[in-house]
């Protein structure tokens, strides 16, 4: 796990060299171990890649980065671990290639030489890297399947610059880059982010999940992206279901396997939900003989709290466990760092009790930590993606099913029918319908009044909910549609954004054993049945799998929580600081700032419900202030 960065110019600033070390200094918490820069001449101008390490395998001099070729062509910067590097070693021994470390950083480096592009299949890992062809005079760089590894970019009058968080591009751009008005507007009055390629910052974009770019430094055309890998909706296995939750067993239990390779402590991030909990166990049936650590945040007498469940898994395996207690106050101390390190604005107070987890984990020594996400994306968590299996039944005729499934699946704590109704309905709903149906049902308004609508439409700011993009058509597989939306756009880039910039604050790793793409295509593959059941069970080819590795009672609970906080009460423990802060907002020119207070105060004294909104308009004022105050 490390930071990179890296660009081409033409004619180089004078004081570039001084904001690429910036750069290189506002990434070191993601790599305190070392650093390098390099530069070349290339397409007439200079390329420079930069990176900074946190030694996780090979600890020695040997990883050192940006790393260069044997035959002295190709030069690497890689952020990420390849979890089966000593597998592609050997196939690469085998070829030919000889190799003078044991990091995986040098068998990434032989298999893009073997295979070029064609390696990106092959590599089981989390990754987001650089490779500089010397004589071809091309630039490559590439994401993971999922894009658990961040790249961002920018493409402007002929320069390229990218690095793995904004913060550093920030400084190698030399200045506070403008606010993209429409990013702004999507999490402001809808709620939502991370879910393309567009950032907070206008020009700067993310390289999208199994996403790669090309580029010929000096030619005088844009880069140029495509997906390498895309979530699958294919016409499901014929499998039968005990022979799927025997496959998914042997999937997982490998992938656990992978994941705990590492020359430094780890330990695990455990809610005490299904999936960290399966995690742990999986740990301890596969070394039965390592000392387990386990960072649990306990919602100290919230009703929502796991801390029970995780206790339960923790006397199971034997763990040694590490509670994250949050007092009254703590988190208004530390937004301003937590909103540094997080880079973008983000949804919810949840994201400060995984910060505190990390940050205990580095306490405890710990640098290396496996958690659960993206196991709700590929098997049907959360509710179960309801909405979708009744369209699924519908569009295949199946209403008899269909009623039968919505009568099963009420009767789950915790769950609304009539959400679900109206949520089915819009499927069927062509966008302006769609619109106006969230309109008629309160949905927060596209144009509130502490929004200046007037200013924003003239700026070009599409003032509609960002529905879903479409996807290829998959009538009666709409279920897995709807997860491989989940894993690519909507949903899981949140929170592995969340998860990676909360981690590499405290320089630690983290790793997520259920996203890999086999494991992916696989469960993609399946009937949606065995996903979430008739009988309106979530998860339900994954709980058969895990018969035997995790105590039942975990396996049967009908409740899902996550990771929740008592966001309601901290903010109401700071209103005061937090309207300060939301008085401070005049230079945001699409802000009504005395509306907004207004509305700020009408939630905190319960006029208007408690919701969401307030936090993130908490989030959005001070994540603007501590920008300029990067600059």
């Amino acid at each position: 796990m490390c930071g990179i960065l890296g660009g081409w110019w033409s004619q180089p600033p004078s004081d570039l060299n001084q904001r690429l070390q910036r750069g290189i200094e506002a990434l070191g918490h993601r790599g305190p171990d070392d650093r390098g820069l390099q530069a070349w001449p290339a397409g007439g101008g200079t390329l420079y890649l930069g990176h900074t390490r946190l030694s996780i395998l090979d600890l020695s001099p040997a990883g050192h980065q940006p790393r260069r070729s044997r035959d002295g062509r190709y030069w690497i910067t890689f952020n990420g671990e390849i979890y089966n590097y000593r597998e592609l070693r050997q196939e690469l021994a085998r070829q030919g290639y000889a190799f003078e470390s044991d990091s995986d950083t040098e068998v990434l480096m032989c298999a893009w030489q073997a295979w070029g592009e064609r390696a990106l299949p092959r590599l089981t890992g989390m990754f987001a890297f650089a490779v500089f062809d010397s004589l071809e005079q091309s630039l490559t760089c590439a994401v993971d399947p999922f894009a658990i590894k961040p790249l961002f970019w920018r493409h402007e009058d002929g320069a390229l610059c990218f690095a793995s968080e904004l913060r550093a591009m920030q400084q190698v751009q030399a200045g506070t880059a403008r606010l993209d008005w429409q990013a702004a507007y999507d999490y402001l009055a809808h709620g939502v982010y991370d879910f393309s390629e567009r950032t907070f910052s206008q020009g700067v974009r993310r390289l999208q999940a199994g996403h790669l770019l090309r580029w010929k430094p000096g030619s005088g055309a844009a880069p140029s992206v495509h997906a390498w890998w895309r979530p699958p909706v294919p016409a499901p296995l014929r499998i039968g279901f005990d022979e799927a939750a025997e496959e998914l067993r042997r999937l997982f239990l490998a992938s656990v396997r992978l994941h705990l390779r590492s020359d430094v402590p780890l330990g695990a991030a455990l809610s005490g939900g299904l999936d960290s909990s399966a995690i742990v166990c999986a740990m301890r049936h596969l070394e039965p003989d390592l000392p387990i650590h386990t960072v649990s945040f306990i919602a100290e007498g919230s009703p929502h709290s796991e801390a029970q469940w995780a206790d339960q898994i923790n006397r199971h395996v034997g763990a040694i466990a590490h509670p994250v207690l949050v007092q009254p106050g703590e988190l208004a101390a530390q937004l301003d760092d937590l909103i540094q390190a997080q880079g973008e604005p983000f949804g919810s107070t949840s994201i400060y009790a995984q910060y505190r987890v990390f940050r205990a984990a580095r306490e405890h020594g710990l640098t290396v930590m496996l958690e659960g996400q993206g196991a709700d994306e590929m098997l049907a968590g959360y509710d179960g993606y309801p909405a979708f299996r009744l369209q699924s039944l519908i569009e295949n005729g199946r209403i008899d099913q269909a009623a039968a499934f919505l009568m099963a699946w009420r009767r789950w704590p915790g769950r609304d029918t009539g959400h679900l109704l109206r949520h089915t309905a819009s499927l069927f709903l062509g966008d302006d319908a769609y619109r106006a149906l969230r309109q008629r049902l309160g949905r927060t308004p596209s144009q509130p009044d502490w929004l200046s609508a007037g200013l924003l439409r003239e700026a070009g700011v599409d003032l509609a909910y960002p529905r879903p993009a479409p996807m290829p058509p998959a009538r009666g597989r709409r279920v897995a549609q709807a997860l491989a939306r989940a894993l690519s756009q909507r949903g899981l880039p949140a929170l592995l954004r969340q998860g990676d910039r909360n981690a590499m604050r405290f320089s630690v790793e983290n790793r997520v054993p259920f996203l890999t793409r086999e494991m992916a295509e696989f469960l993609l593959s399946l009937p949606e049945h065995y996903l979430i059941s008739m009988q309106g069970e979530t998860k339900h080819v994954l709980r058969a799998a895990l018969r035997g590795l995790v105590p039942d009672a975990v396996l049967a609970r009908r409740d899902k929580i996550g990771l929740v906080t008592p966001e309601r009460q901290w903010l109401q423990d700071f209103a005061p600081q937090a309207r300060l802060w939301l008085a401070d907002s005049a230079d945001i020119p699409f802000l009504d700032t005395e509306a907004l207070l207004r509305a700020f105060d009408d939630i905190i004294a319960g006029r208007r419900p408690f919701s969401w909104q307030a936090w993130r308009w908490i989030n959005f004022v001070r994540w603007f202030r501590v920008r300029q105050m990067q600059a």
